[in-house]
């Protein structure tokens, strides 16, 4: 069967909920969503107005000035881990973005994994977790097959922080090791050097395919200040590094250029020197197209409260294109929805869960509460990751979830053998795979719906996501369960008691629900980014095709007539 039957899903928003309700939901989303932005935005001020000036003074652009002259006009940036290390402070200071700022961007209209040092901020010194996220941005351009480029302007460690950078299996010296598979796997690496660029700073630039040098940049293991004689013979770190140095006698660089546009217009050329990018031939004769239901719609759509419940579908309705969608094995495993649609006219996959109540099949006239994991659709996201991974079809996770049944049946039907499939199926897959928190994730459940420790190329999050074990009062519950009834309720009759150990819960959830902050998540690196909801279609577009960019031996797809999607289909349909 070659056709893949999309219908439509979906239905116009006042359909599925009021006006009063939409807008009650925007309003709640608003300040939450508004908290996020405000942080982003002072991230991106680096240490500030003053810090940006001595950049300017010294004739050079800062990191952000540079990203916006590389990527394509009228494009913007799709930034990733922009909230690492928010929050924390070393010392007395704070290193925005942990200094260093990663994400993807179009450049000739080819998508691009961009790393650069955030000049504004102790002159884009290395600090804890820094190394961290330059190795995931590697990573993302390794696993998509991406040019990876660094806009490098770094004076080296933060050496009051060095412990927690210089040492460990993720420490800044394993950034080199990433840029030699990258090397080693024909991934095209572009270094463009623009200022200082010590110890470690030095070494990142020099395996990259073409490094270019301006004239204020140098690149050394060791500045002229720790160079014996240095200051008598009135040496310069630009003296012993500079491009003269390294252009010109050394070979560690390639070209020297006199400013930084220069260097960035450079840069885009040898972009646009590689090959094309492979999106439009998968795309065949299918353009993009904007689903029938505005995308923005999703923001009212998915309740604030996590106990509330909403439609799934009308929520794919408003990501894929023209709200076309093919949901498969439909009859079973309910709580979840597998399929596939396009985004920005290439085909994608959606792993789903479903909300509110849900027919069970061992019991017809009691339904079961969705947002769980059950035997038929774990077995069913199992299948489907499978056929997709076969396929070559790129899937997006959306979880909103509690976890996996529990109690006496669950395990009798072998839940833990289930889950154990699914496991497999999430870690030896090679088609790409991204996530997005919505808002629970929780449990073992969070490992299923492929969260972080699944390596999702990236795994983004709204600002309702609550990661967690279980949610703060569910945890409350668990702590103090032995001075608990059955019904949860604390058994003493004495009223000091009862006080105490009810102050005692409420301490325990309000610390667990602040653990659960999606800030705090992105700041551990737990999450790659915070994203706004109206922003999801937009994110996705970006993904599916920097995952449909590349032809290698390292990616395929498989055309439609001859999907194992299509068998799976067949194969199962129940027959009237």
């Amino acid at each position: 069967m070659a056709h893949v039957p999309l219908i439509p899903i979906g239905h116009p928003r006042e359909h599925s909920l009021d006006d009063m309700s939409f807008s009650r939901e925007k309003a709640a989303l608003a300040p939450l969503e508004a908290r996020i932005n405000d942080a982003r935005k002072s991230i991106h001020h680096g240490w500030g107005t003053k810090y940006i000036n001595r950049v300017h003074e010294k004739a050079k652009l800062t990191a952000r000035e540079r990203i916006t002259q590389l990527m394509d006009p009228d494009t913007e940036p799709f930034e990733f881990g922009t909230f690492v290390n928010h929050g924390e402070t070393f010392g007395k200071l704070q290193a925005p973005g942990a200094g260093v700022i990663t994400a993807l961007i179009r450049i000739e209209f080819r998508w691009c994994v961009v790393i650069a040092n955030d000049n504004t901020v102790a002159s884009g010194a290395w600090w804890p977790k820094t190394p961290e996220k330059i190795q995931r941005a590697q990573q993302v351009a390794r696993r998509l097959h991406l040019p990876c480029i660094y806009l490098v302007d770094c004076s080296g460690l933060y050496l009051p922080e060095q412990s927690k950078t210089f040492s460990g299996a993720t420490g800044a010296g394993h950034i080199f090791k990433m840029n030699s598979l990258l090397s080693a796997e024909g991934i095209p690496q572009l270094a463009g050097v623009f200022g200082d660029c010590i110890a470690g700073g030095g070494y990142m630039p020099i395996i990259s395919d073409r490094v270019y040098m301006t004239e204020q940049a140098y690149m050394v293991i060791a500045g002229a200040a720790l160079i014996k004689g240095a200051k008598s013979q009135k040496l310069t770190s630009l003296d012993i590094g500079g491009p003269e140095v390294h252009v010109h006698a050394s070979g560690c660089a390639d070209v020297r250029v006199p400013d930084d546009k220069t260097l960035i217009n450079n840069l885009r050329r040898d972009v646009q020197r590689l090959p094309s990018s492979a999106a439009d031939y998968y795309r065949g004769s299918s353009g993009s197209m904007a689903p029938i239901f505005p995308p923005r719609e999703i923001a009212g759509l998915i309740p604030v409260d996590h106990r509330q419940v909403y439609e799934a579908e009308e929520i794919l309705a408003r990501l894929v294109d023209q709200s076309l969608f093919w949901e498969l094995l439909p009859e079973v495993g309910k709580e979840m929805i597998v399929g596939v649609g396009r985004v920005g006219g290439l085909y994608t996959g959606f792993v789903m869960n479903r909300q509110g109540l849900i027919a069970d099949p061992n019991s017809p006239n009691l339904p079961r509460p969705g947002g769980i994991l059950y035997r038929e659709g774990i077995a069913k996201v199992s299948a489907f990751v499978r056929a997709c991974d076969s396929d070559g079809i790129p899937i997006m996770w959306l979880q909103d979830i509690s976890g996996f049944d529990i109690g006496l049946e669950a395990e009798a039907q072998g839940l833990l053998a289930y889950g154990s499939n699914l496991i497999y199926s999430n870690s030896t897959h090679h088609t790409p795979f991204f996530t997005c928190l919505l808002r629970k994730a929780s449990g073992a459940g969070y490992y299923a719906m492929n969260g972080r420790p699944y390596d999702p190329i990236l795994q983004l999050s709204t600002a309702l996501s609550r990661l967690s074990v279980m949610e703060g009062r569910t945890l409350a519950i668990a702590s103090y369960n032995t001075k608990l009834n059955d019904n949860f309720e604390i058994m003493t009759e004495n009223p000091i008691e009862r006080a105490e150990i009810e102050q005692q819960m409420q301490t325990v959830e309000k610390r667990i629900d602040a653990d659960m902050d999606p800030l705090v998540a992105a700041s551990q690196m737990d999450t790659d980014e915070i994203i706004n909801l109206s922003d999801l279609r937009r994110w996705i577009e970006v993904l599916v095709e920097a995952s449909y960019q590349s032809i290698s031996s390292h990616r395929r797809s498989k055309n439609p007539r001859i999907w194992s999607l299509h068998d799976l289909h067949t194969l199962t349909r129940i027959q009237p």
